[in-house]
């Protein structure tokens, strides 16, 4: 067998028991697999030793963010058919411990066959791109201060290509034809109806991101606002927009974690987009900080991005990838969890709204966005980091899509002893003013 395309395509069916469903173009120029389909592009043997050493997700990821390997094609089609292959075990093909593969002589032999085509030597270190090696307990406030600047401080101008002018970090309310600008107005607009906001209130935005809603709260509602983030560029940014739309004496940004919060009682709190770096660990007192700072008959609403629930709830582990290169110390949890944690802390849950398919399509908005000029993203952050965002918005496209995450506003009230939530009879009368149709 000459070359070295046909000669892993091989190995790779030899250990995984199933034909790939990509091409594979190597640094030799050599191609193999079936004809057609997306190309798995490996530059450099270099990668072949990242995965040699470390074997699964992370060494592929490090390959990828150093540019050693590359898909040709069909980004989302690659994706797809790598998914079905490697990380979605039915039960046809059940996922195989490591202990089984190395007992499997099959294996054995493609691996030493791989080790003669990696070529001699140590793996190269992971790309500087990869968050460091964190030590102590998770979720304490130091290292959530490291973990949020490791995602939110890589360049305000990076996150205005890829976000567009809004500038609004989460899930956005699409109708049928609008744009992306639309639907994430629509999303502030539809947050600010489920608070039922009114002007003199305040408001407070736990992880506000670049400010897009408070100040939305603030032109449109009349309301006094403070946003809390971790991110010096963040509130640096946010704080520009606040003075050059003249809200200075409506807005506040701080750089402040939402435990560090002793101004209550607020009218309403929202948090979009920042429950998933709280920690299960953490989701109690967060669920109970949050309820401590409303006034009685107050409202939270938690926009937060949850998976699929495990029958085995202990045998969750945080992805890899994600864990090295996106959000460090990030976890989800099914919606049931955070419902019952929200309950637990004293909260009235009245409202869940899915927002799956708009996720998706948000998604796939940004990665045309960064697709638009990867030269200038690379520029504005590193050709990694542009990689990073790349793939990792495009395999949260597809898991979106497929229904293996999800996402959910929840609308909570701290009701009062005497029962009266506030709410009107048809709360979801917000959902008709949008004009929203679904994705």
């Amino acid at each position: 067998m000459s070359g070295a395309a046909p000669r892993i395509v091989a190995l790779a069916e030899k250990a995984l028991g199933a034909p790939l469903p990509v091409r594979i173009r190597a640094w030799d120029r050599s191609e193999a697999g079936p004809p057609g389909a997306p190309a798995l592009v490996i530059r450099h043997r270099r990668a072949l030793r990242r995965v040699l050493w470390r074997p699964g997700e992370l060494g592929l990821a490090r390959a990828w963010v150093a540019g050693e390997i590359d898909v040709e094609g069909d980004l989302y089609e690659a994706l797809d058919l790598l998914a079905g292959m490697i990380w979605e075990k039915g039960e046809d093909r059940p996922e195989r411990g490591v202990v089984d593969m190395a007992r499997d002589p099959a294996v054995r032999e493609a691996a030493v066959e791989l080790v003669k085509l990696a070529g001699p030597g140590l793996p190269p270190p992971p790309p500087k791109e990869e968050a460091r090696r964190r030590t102590g307990l998770r979720h304490t406030l130091g290292r959530d201060r490291k973990a949020i600047s490791h995602h939110y401080d890589v360049g305000n101008e990076f996150y205005e290509l890829v976000l567009g002018p809004s500038m609004v970090y989460s899930c956005a309310y699409w109708r049928p034809d609008g744009t992306l600008e639309e639907a994430q107005r629509d999303k502030l607009d539809l947050i600010c109806r489920k608070l039922q906001l009114r002007e003199g209130q305040r408001l407070l935005d736990v992880g506000g991101g670049w400010g897009s809603l408070v100040l939305h709260a603030a032109r449109e509602y009349g309301v006094r606002a403070v946003a809390v983030t971790l991110s010096r560029e963040q509130a640096a940014y946010g704080r520009k927009r606040v003075a050059e739309e003249g809200l200075a004496d409506l807005v506040e940004i701080r750089v402040q974690d939402y435990r560090e919060v002793d101004d209550g009682p607020y009218d309403a709190i929202s948090s979009v987009g920042m429950a998933e770096h709280v920690g299960a660990a953490r989701y109690r007192e967060y669920a109970a900080d949050l309820y401590a700072l409303l006034k009685p008959g107050g409202r939270l609403l938690n926009h937060q991005i949850a998976r699929r629930p495990l029958a085995d709830e202990e045998g969750y582990e945080v992805d890899e990838f994600i864990d090295a290169y996106v959000f460090p110390d990030g976890e989800l949890a099914p919606v049931g969890r955070t419902v019952g944690l929200l309950e637990d802390a004293g909260f009235e849950v009245r409202d869940v709204e899915a927002l799956r398919e708009h996720y998706a399509r948000t998604l796939r908005a940004w990665v045309a966005n960064l697709e638009s000029d990867m030269p200038r993203a690379a520029r504005l952050t590193s050709p990694g980091r542009a990689r990073i965002w790349r793939l990792y918005m495009a395999a949260s496209a597809l898991s979106f899509e497929r229904n293996r995450i999800g996402v959910n506003q929840v609308l909570a009230v701290k009701t009062p002893q005497d029962g009266a939530s506030g709410l009107p009879l048809r709360p979801r009368a917000w959902t008709e003013e949008a004009g929203s149709t679904g994705g």
